[in-house]
């Protein structure tokens, strides 16, 4: 990533670095939007970036029909897009950080939100490549001060192309040319988590999204270390590849990374994940190292 916004082109979803974005900010005529996703509101009191929006990424999903966290409806995302003012074709920088407050962001609010966002029509996403925590290591500025928020018309468009509901992947998972992958922790992946039924689902391949990440979990690897870690799994871009974890969340970080960090061509992504599938009794999970 030599070039910022990283990569070059026409994706909808870009990384920039620290430097980058200090570069923006100091000479006063940028045309972006920050959206400060830490995880608690009292972080983002205690501090945030200049002219950083507050965005709580829990806002975005509630129950339905039992599932504990599912997206809210398209005129609700809608409400929320327009109340902070967001606008499709003005680049917004989504940032987050382990927060100095309660220290409980794990670095993943921001590809949820970045996710977010173009889920729902926005044309133009930034990720802060190391987040916060990086910008606060370089001694970079920081307030406490509130901006001036002008609400915005921002109009939702559904980009429902993006995901594969649990019938989609159950059709398609185990074809050659498929990899389903999931991004939770070897231990959850392998046995017994939170979940009601142990183990993955049939065919998914162990793929932890922090493994991608240096020991800050909001800054990628370099990219000969992505593609050294995606050549051991068979993870290559003539393959559809299907991003899956607990909730949907975690995946995310690995659906930006394929669809838009690397330019896969067929990247999808399962958001009700382990937690929809291990919910029907009839539905097999295997418990172990291996897919089956």
């Amino acid at each position: 990533m030599s070039t910022y916004p990283y990569p070059a082109g026409e994706g909808k979803v870009k990384w920039v670095s620290t430097e980058w974005l200090a570069s923006q900010l100091e000479d006063g005529e940028h045309d972006l939007m920050l959206l400060d996703t830490q995880p608690d509101i009292h972080d983002y009191i205690t501090e945030h970036l200049q002219g950083a929006v507050y965005f709580n990424q829990q806002l975005l999903r509630v129950p339905y029909h039992g599932r504990p966290g599912v997206y809210i409806p398209r005129d609700a995302v809608q409400s929320l897009f327009r109340r902070v003012g967001l606008r499709p074709e003005v680049p917004v920088v989504v940032y987050t950080g382990k927060g100095a407050f309660r220290g409980w962001g794990d670095g993943l609010e921001q590809t949820m939100v970045a996710y977010s966002l173009v889920r729902f029509g926005h044309n133009h996403v930034y990720v802060l490549d190391g987040g916060l925590d990086k910008w606060k290591d370089e001694d970079r500025p920081l307030t406490k001060k509130f901006p001036e928020v002008k609400p915005s018309d921002f109009t939702v468009e559904m980009r429902s192309h993006y995901v594969l509901d649990m019938e989609e992947v159950r059709e398609i998972k185990d074809r050659d040319d498929v990899l389903l992958l999931d991004a939770r922790p070897a231990s959850v992946y392998e046995g017994q988590g939170p979940w009601i039924k142990p183990g993955h689902i049939p065919g998914a391949v162990n793929l932890p999204w922090k493994t991608l990440m240096q020991g800050n979990p909001a800054l990628l690897k370099p990219e000969e270390d992505l593609q050294a870690i995606l050549k051991e799994e068979d993870a290559t871009p003539d393959k559809t590849i299907i991003c899956s974890c607990g909730t949907g969340r975690e995946a995310t970080n690995e659906f930006l990374l394929f669809k838009w960090f690397l330019g896969y061509p067929n990247v999808k992504i399962y958001e009700g994940s382990f937690t929809e599938w291990s919910a029907y009794p009839d539905n097999p999970t295997v418990v172990g190292k291996n897919p089956y």
